[in-house]
């Protein structure tokens, strides 16, 4: 028998501020039935418009984050990072009312809405849970930038950055997603900017809401964390990446099995992954997830003692 799909026990809300618009929203989380997916619902639009269902399909604009928008134009900004706590927590629906045109950064991690999760807890639906099978290499390229998926078992990811900044330089990082990887080594990975970017961004409508409670800010020399709490792992840049990564795939409408590279991507990148993907009707496959694989081993055995607790 399969393994089945799951969704939160109950609605759990939270509130902060938007990393690029600055603007406070407050978003709820709910329940959501068998093969409905993650959608977002905008509760400041009326009407049926005001759904956003969470699709490579529906993804935007990508300048420093990753934006939904609908075939109504009606668009829901930097969901990365809680698209990437569902993805390691195993939830397949959830209903996301959310006030605002962007969820809330929180602290710049995954941490604060895996917590979300493990609060309202997790139950199992009737319907068993898919997965896309990757069964053959694909690969996207934009100069020195790559992103790759190829077959293997259960999702792992690597990830390799360079940056001339003396606290960043070169930094690699590989993960399986299976008991509990993402939450320990993954979750708390916050997203980083640069000092001397923040004037420039701003003026381009973006990182409003940024500030060293939600962002790891390099200064101007290249050479110093700002934060005084300084860095929550060694290599967290590399990390967040994977993290982004992790958000970004997940937009694939169900989890992945295969493995993913991706050297210096960003989120359009991974999102030309998934569309290149599923160009090619021969690169991958719907199978469902059995107990004892790989892939019935990501991320939801964490939860499942919250959930039944």
């Amino acid at each position: 028998m399969a393994i089945r799909q799951r969704t939160l026990k109950t609605a759990i809300a939270c509130t902060g501020i938007g990393l690029h618009s600055g603007a406070k929203v407050t978003m709820v989380l709910h329940p959501a039935d068998p093969d409905t997916g993650i959608r977002f619902k905008r509760t400041d639009i009326a009407g049926r418009g005001a759904i956003v269902p969470a699709l490579w399909s529906n993804v935007g604009d990508t300048r420093m984050n990753t934006c939904l928008v609908n075939g109504d134009g009606v668009a829901v900004g930097t969901v990365e990072h809680l698209l990437s706590a569902l993805a390691g927590s195993g939830v397949d629906n959830c209903l996301i009312e959310i006030n605002g045109a962007e969820v809330p950064v929180m602290d710049g991690s995954a941490a604060p809405f895996l917590f979300l999760v493990e609060c309202a807890g997790t139950v199992e639906l009737s319907a068993p849970r898919r997965a896309i099978r990757v069964l053959k290499r694909v690969s996207v390229k934009d100069g020195d930038k790559s992103a790759t998926l190829i077959p293997g078992a259960g999702f792992s990811l690597t990830f390799e950055i360079d940056f001339a900044s003396q606290a960043i330089a070169r930094q690699e990082f590989s993960v399986a997603l299976t008991r509990g990887a993402f939450k320990s080594e993954i979750s708390r990975a916050r997203t980083f900017g640069f000092e001397q970017d923040v004037t420039m961004l701003r003026a381009a409508g973006l990182a409003r809401g940024g500030s060293l409670d939600n962002a790891v800010v390099i200064d101007s020399t290249g050479r110093k964390v700002l934060n005084d709490d300084g860095l929550r792992y060694g290599d967290e840049f590399v990390r967040h990446k994977i993290l982004d990564a992790v958000g970004d795939l997940y937009l694939a409408g169900a989890p992945l099995i295969g493995r993913f590279h991706g050297i210096r991507s960003g989120h359009a990148l991974n999102n030309l992954l998934l569309r290149t993907l599923f160009a090619d009707q021969t690169a991958w496959e719907y199978t469902s997830v059995l107990p004892g694989s790989a892939a019935a081993q990501q991320a939801a055995p964490d939860l499942r003692a919250v959930a039944n607790g």
